[in-house]
């Protein structure tokens, strides 16, 4: 066992990992080793500033899914924007549950608009689950307030998953959507540009949302399937 192991296992809660494994049904539990998320958090901090954390970074695949989140936690912090790509691509091909996914949210990402919009579109078209949700993920949380265009959301609905994880980011999506931009996403939902599970799942969603009001709540329960 290497030296992070070690002390990724001193900071175990078993019970959590019990938790946390029954919330990520992708993961084999065995592989789950309980580190809170706040205490994998101070972890990464310290861990950060050392030279092991360099060799971690280029050692994929992980082993646990406690290093898998690690390794997330850490690329929040990377304030170099091409390098931050760089390890982001080098890292997505192994992300393979959704807590990992929705971690994996780089800050600097959001100072970097215009470079980021093209590969948003590829993770967007990959046939892999988890990059597909990644860059929908993306999508929602950069390009919703000031940097939306119309033409946006149907990168979304370009999507044609019978991916859970996928389908139900892409509802997620056009939930949130519905809250910040709702003149030029409802047409979407009239329309019915979305397959049944998912317009039914960002309808539900949006109408559990209290950014909407709940007029609007009462017309989106009459466009249900």
């Amino acid at each position: 066992m290497t030296q992070l192991k070690e002390k990724l296992f001193a900071l175990s809660d078993k019970e959590y990992a019990a938790f946390q494994s029954k919330l990520t049904p992708t993961v084999d539990a065995e592989k789950f080793i309980g580190v809170r998320v706040p205490v994998l958090r101070e972890f990464a901090k310290e861990f950060s500033k050392q030279a092991e954390c360099a060799e971690f970074l280029d050692t994929l695949p992980h082993e646990y899914y406690d290093e898998n989140l690690l390794h997330s936690v850490i690329l929040e912090k990377v304030k170099r924007y091409d390098e931050c790509l760089a390890l982001v691509e080098a890292f997505l091909p192994y992300v393979d549950n959704w807590a990992v996914c929705d971690t994996l949210r780089p800050k600097d990402f959001a100072k970097h608009k215009e470079e980021l919009l093209p590969k948003i579109k590829e993770w967007i078209a990959s046939d892999k689950t988890y990059t597909c949700r990644f860059g929908i993920d993306m999508l929602m949380t950069h390009y919703l307030d000031a940097a939306f265009r119309p033409e946006y959301p149907a990168l979304v609905t370009a999507v044609h998953s019978e991916e859970y994880y996928v389908r139900m980011m892409a509802a997620w999506y056009f939930a949130t959507a519905l809250a910040k931009q709702w003149d030029t996403v409802i047409p979407y939902i009239e329309n019915r540009q979305l397959d049944r599970w998912t317009h039914n799942k960002a309808i539900q969603k949006a109408i559990e949302s209290y950014r909407i009001t709940p007029e609007r709540k009462d017309y989106l329960r009459t466009l249900k399937e």
